[in-house]
Formats: C-alpha cells, sequence, structure tokens
C-alpha cells in the first residue's frame, strides 16, 4: 500500500488513494498507521476516492477510527497532493465531503503550491445544527472539574467550541479539552479550541480535535475561532491565528462565509506492507 504523509502546519495526514485500500478494514487502519512511534502516525487519514457531484472525494478517518465530516488543514493537504498527482488539474477544484462540497484554490507561485485558499462555507450559529443542548450557543457555562467554563459554539462543518483565556500557558488544555469534548451538552461531541487574543488582528489557537485528541492546528477550528470573534466584536473580519507551526489567515466574507488561507507540506512518500 503506497502512502503519503503531509502535515497542514503541524497537524499531519496519512494520504491515501481508495483503489490501495484493498478490502482493508478501514477504522482499524486507521488506528494502526496513526499510532506514533509504532507506526507512520498521524492524527489522521485522507481517503481519496471518486465523486459524482464534484471533481474528488475526501474521507477524513480520525486516529482512533471514526470518521469526521470536514477538516480544514485536512483539505488543503488534499486538495495540494490531488494537484500535484494529476487526479484534479485545476487549481480550483470542488471537493465532496460529508459537510458539503468544499472549494479550496491553490496558490502557484514559480510552479510550484505555497499555500491553499479554501472557502469554508457558512458557519451556523444554531444549536440544532452544531449539536448543543443549550438555548444561545453563544454564552455557554459548561460545568467541569476545574469550575464552570465560559464558551461559544459554533457549527463549522464540524462542532467546535471557543474558550476565551488569559493565558493559554495556564490552561490545563489537557484535563479541559476532553471533559469539554465528551460533555453531555454534545450530543456529537465537540471540537475545542482555547483562544488567546493578542491584539485587534492576531490571536493564539491551541485544540483539542475531537476523536484525535491535542492536535498542534486545526483548520476548521481557527475558521470557527474566527466567525465566533467577529461575531462578538472582538476582532474585524480578517485575523491571523497562530499555530504551533504557523499561521493560518483568516477572512469573513460580507456574505457569512468565512475563507481560510494557509500552508500544506509533504512528510514522506513510503510502501506499508
Amino acid at each position: 500500500m503506497h502512502v503519503t504523509k503531509m502535515h497542514g502546519l503541524g497537524n499531519d495526514f496519512i494520504v491515501i488513494e481508495e483503489r490501495e485500500l484493498a478490502g482493508q478494514e478501514i477504522p482499524e487502519l486507521a488506528r494502526r498507521l496513526c499510532t506514533r512511534r509504532l507506526n507512520v502516525g498521524a492524527d489522521g487519514l485522507l481517503l481519496v476516492g471518486g465523486s459524482s457531484c464534484a471533481d474528488v472525494r475526501m474521507r477524513i478517518i480520525n486516529a482512533d477510527g471514526s470518521e469526521a465530516e470536514m477538516c480544514g488543514n485536512g483539505i488543503r493537504c488534499f486538495a495540494r497532493y490531488v494537484y500535484d498527482h494529476g487526479i484534479v488539474p485545476k487549481t480550483l477544484m470542488d471537493v465532496e465531503t460529508l459537510a458539503g462540497v468544499i472549494r479550496p484554490e491553490l496558490v502557484i507561485e514559480d510552479g510550484r503550491v505555497r499555500a491553499v485558499r479554501v472557502d469554508m462555507g457558512k458557519p451556523s450559529f444554531d444549536p440544532e445544527a452544531v449539536p448543543v443542548l443549550a438555548q444561545e450557543p453563544m454564552d455557554l457555562e459548561i460545568p467541569t472539574d476545574c469550575g464552570a467554563v465560559r464558551a461559544s459554539s459554533v457549527l463549522m462543518g464540524v462542532p467546535h467550541t471557543i474558550v476565551f483565556v488569559e493565558d493559554m500557558d495556564a490552561v490545563p488544555i489537557d484535563v479541559l479539552g476532553p471533559a469539554i469534548e465528551k460533555h453531555a451538552l454534545f450530543p456529537r461531541g465537540t471540537n475545542v479550541d482555547f483562544i488567546q487574543v493578542l491584539d485587534d488582528k492576531t490571536a493564539r489557537m491551541e485544540t483539542w480535535e475531537r476523536g484525535a485528541g491535542r492536535t498542534l492546528a486545526c483548520g476548521t477550528g481557527a475558521s470557527a475561532a474566527g466567525a465566533v470573534m467577529y461575531k462578538k466584536g472582538v476582532m474585524g473580519p480578517r485575523a491571523d491565528i497562530r499555530l504551533f507551526a504557523g499561521s493560518l489567515h483568516i477572512e469573513n466574507l460580507p456574505d457569512g462565509r468565512v475563507m481560510m488561507t494557509g500552508a500544506a507540506e509533504y512528510v514522506l512518500d513510503g510502501e506499508i506492507k
């Protein structure tokens, strides 16, 4: 089986074309390949397949074997992969996901993909869409063993819950992350994004990802955070979200759509027996 490992600002994935799977049990394959130190290691699998409604189809399988609707860092890696490998020879493409058809656009400089700009669609603040068992998802109070946490939830292809903090380094992310992810308020679980506002255009983010745990970057999370900060008046329509390995640029358009721009890089190619 041929595999390619890629990362988007440290959020890493193993890309496999579905024709390589040959009857493999996908959840078990994801759990095995994504185990760090014992295998390739990654936050999840990106599966490349055919589509009847778009140029190509992307499936995202988390490291625990569960399937996610969308992944912002993943789709940037996916778009670069299918372009570089001639699967979709277009710089603006339609990608089928469980969250609908997403449109990434490749930024080409000197014949090389330098970044990927993705139309992430419109965020939903409807509690039934997120879903969250609360009337006002923008003003939640979540009880935890560390005390009550104030947060805002939004659907950005997948559910995200934004927690504003004063000092990121003082936050027990490995405790609060899983507690909020699996809280009874969220019937389908939630991704948890901790945000420290640095100035009126910049914020720092750490993410506890549903089904993957703590990750170095999250594209849907940065998009969700940008949408929430704009809606709350914390920032203007444009924001740079600082992550472990770089920044994502988020733009809220007048029609409500959110655009995300960031890098996608290769790590390795190999054969798994």
